[in-house]
């Protein structure tokens, strides 16, 4: 039976304890100082962008975050790098700590052997441990060994009494076989286990104070942590919003809700999400005044009206993102980050607001949340001119509707200097283009009820600056087609949704006035118009590649969608929108028609079994069973020979008749 022994110095743990901590410290280390960098992006080259990206880089260097649960607030105060540096500073001090007290403590432990104190071997006779202890006590008896400054007269006959003990347990036979086989004086010994923890853990005057940390962590922080996650999530949807802001939405939303009614559901979420903040009233007031002032307040009077001032959280968040969007300049420093919360919080609101719309397959509230976006991303207002997206451009400085290769001409005449990060942000402002669009099912002609269909757009962006024609599907060269068929149909074929491309560079899009850096995207979105119905729910993609990194013998990307097709017959006649959260105005749309058809019967000559040959033995079988057989060609040539033979016979005898 085993005994078991407690660390009494506490060296054991330490080894445990140094042992966990380099299994942590040593992969957080390498992932934190040889950690690869984030995927360099391509930005906007002009010089509000590249501003606007530097002051995005210090916020987020030295801003702390906020989760957006009302009534309880949590801050990080500092960012996750420098909170990564401080736990390895502190894990490696411990580390060392450790490890220098475990190469430093003395071994208490040390097994007592005789044949290691004498310096002989096992096994040797009696007769040689008696010679061999002679040598020594001649050597090490006190009264021959002078004491010196590094051994005094104490250690000597404490090493002479070591020397006599280990001869007198090797000279009694029993004694001598027993530490020969057992390594004991006593033979063989129990099996003794020890265990990493100190001794003073399980000491009787520390056991209240071990059950007092134990009954703390596991009786109460351990259901707390568990609480607090159970119903934290049972408070947050899979979106990433409060369950009372969902709620909201869903009750809110209808089917003809547009982007004003959009802008004033989406903030009746900010009664939920955001906590309310006494910090710079008056600064806040001026704001609302100089919303009240201007030609849009009647629009922003309308959203106001909608989203209801019943919460004050909910109208400080209004207030600051329709300043935001009339780019009003915030000065105090508290409701710039407040305004920053609120702003990076917004997409994942629209985007749970825009699930919703889609579930319920309403087109129009699908459309306006995803225009929505585009404006809130752009400082824009529905109202205002899209060509104000452009750097340093005011809304009332440019028309409703216009071209941008205009407004740099106008700017050129008049040595405006903003021309030229216009046309560093035009460069960036990608304009969609739908190459084509069409409806596939893999292996066949046709589209059948219910059958698996792929929607394949393909798109590509172009400049607006751009005045060369565009390639189109019937410009391309007969063998180009043969090859770009051959890879859309592997394409078809492959599971991903988006089509593999080497040489395509994402890039940061344009957005001087968003507080962080924006990769843009797209939806695609197949709908009825007619009928304000979505055909299938949207996707949304990313990375369209420019027309000028693509080779002129394939000028697009090919993404698909993967839907079934109506169970009943009958003609459909949709449109496929693509649409972007990032550029207001720059999306495109083209008809198309998905036609479902009966499949297609085959002819029953085709179907039918071959007659089997007369000559073979299923044509043997098949005559006696009265069934059809195909005659040899040698028969058939027989069979007309005779018959010709017999007709001229009756001819001859014709003739010898009429003779006669």
């Amino acid at each position: 039976m085993a005994t078991y022994h407690y660390d009494e110095s506490g060296n054991m743990a330490a080894y445990f304890v140094i042992t966990f901590l380099a299994f942590i410290l040593i992969p957080l280390t390498f992932s934190t100082l040889f950690k690869k960098r984030k995927e360099t992006l391509n930005g906007c080259q002009c010089g509000p962008c590249i501003q606007s990206r530097s002051q995005s880089a210090k916020m987020e260097g030295t801003q702390f975050t906020k989760k957006y649960v009302r009534g309880s607030p949590r801050r990080v105060m500092c960012s996750n790098r420098a909170c990564r540096h401080l736990i390895l500073a502190l894990g490696w001090s411990l580390f060392f700590f450790l490890v220098h007290r475990v190469a430093n403590a003395t071994n208490d432990s040390k097994m007592y052997d005789p044949f290691e104190i004498l310096g002989i071997s096992v096994g040797m006779s009696e007769k040689d441990i008696k010679s061999h202890f002679k040598k020594l006590s001649k050597l090490y008896h006190p009264d021959k060994v002078r004491a010196t400054a590094e051994q005094t007269i104490e250690d000597i006959q404490n090493k002479f009494v070591d020397i006599t003990k280990a001869y007198k347990s090797l000279t009694d036979e029993t004694i001598r076989r027993n530490w020969e086989e057992w390594g004991d004086p006593d033979g063989r010994q129990q099996m003794s286990m020890g265990i990493a923890l100190p001794i003073w853990i399980i000491e009787g005057k520390n056991n209240i104070w071990v059950l007092g940390v134990y009954g703390l962590l596991f009786g109460g922080g351990l259901p707390v942590l568990v609480g607090r996650w159970w119903f934290g999530s049972r408070q947050r949807t899979k979106d990433g919003i409060s369950a009372h802001s969902a709620a909201a939405f869903f009750k809110s939303m209808t089917e003809s809700s547009e982007i004003v009614d959009a802008m004033g559901i989406l903030a009746k979420a900010y009664k939920f999400e955001c906590t309310p903040a006494n910090k710079d009233a008056a600064e806040l007031t001026r704001l609302q005044k100089e919303i009240a002032t201007l030609p849009e307040a009647k629009w922003a009077e309308t959203v106001m009206e909608l989203a209801g001032d019943d919460d004050e959280g909910k109208r400080r968040a209004l207030i600051l993102l329709l300043a935001h969007l009339l780019r009003f300049k915030v000065e105090s420093p508290a409701l710039k980050k407040e305004q920053r919360r609120v702003l990076l919080h917004t997409p994942t609101l629209l985007n749970a607001l825009l699930t919703i719309a889609t579930s319920r397959n309403w087109f129009v509230p699908t459309m306006s949340v995803m225009r929505l976006h585009a404006y809130i991303i752009q400082a824009l207002l529905p109202t205002q001119s899209p060509l104000a997206q452009l750097p340093d451009v005011k809304p009332v400085e440019v028309p409703r509707v216009g071209d941008v290769s205009q407004i740099i001409s106008k700017l050129t005449e008049n040595s405006d200097a903003r021309a030229a990060d216009i046309k560093k942000a035009a460069e960036k402002w990608g304009i969609v283009d739908v190459f084509d669009a069409s409806f596939k099912v893999i292996d066949e002609r046709q589209v059948t009820p219910s059958a698996i269909v792929f929607l394949v757009v393909k798109l590509r962006l172009v400049s607006p600056l751009s005045n060369e024609a565009l390639v189109k599907v019937e410009d391309l060269d007969p063998i180009d087609v043969k090859v770009n068929d051959r890879k859309d149909y592997k394409f078809l074929n492959d599971r991903k949704d988006t089509e593999d491309l080497s040489d395509v560079t994402p890039s940061y899009a344009h957005a001087p006035y968003w507080p962080s850096n924006r990769k843009p995207s797209w939806w695609i979105v197949l709908a009825d118009p007619k009928s304000s119905r979505l055909a299938i729910p949207p996707m949304k993609i990313s990375d369209v590649p420019s027309i000028s990194d693509l080779p002129s013998s394939r000028p697009y990307r090919s993404y698909k969608i993967q839907f079934q097709a109506p169970p009943t017959l009958g003609t459909n006649n949709w449109r496929v929108y693509v649409v972007s959260d990032s550029f207001v105005g720059a999306e495109a749309w083209l008809p198309i028609t998905l036609k479902v058809e009966e499949p297609v019967v085959r002819d029953e000559a085709e179907d039918d079994i071959s007659e089997p040959d007369e000559d073979t033995l299923a044509g043997q079988m098949a005559m006696m069973k009265g069934g059809k057989v195909k005659r040899t060609l040698g028969e058939e040539e027989e069979s007309d020979d005779e018959s010709g033979t017999d007709d001229d016979a009756n001819d001859d005898d014709d003739s010898s008749s009429d003779s006669d």
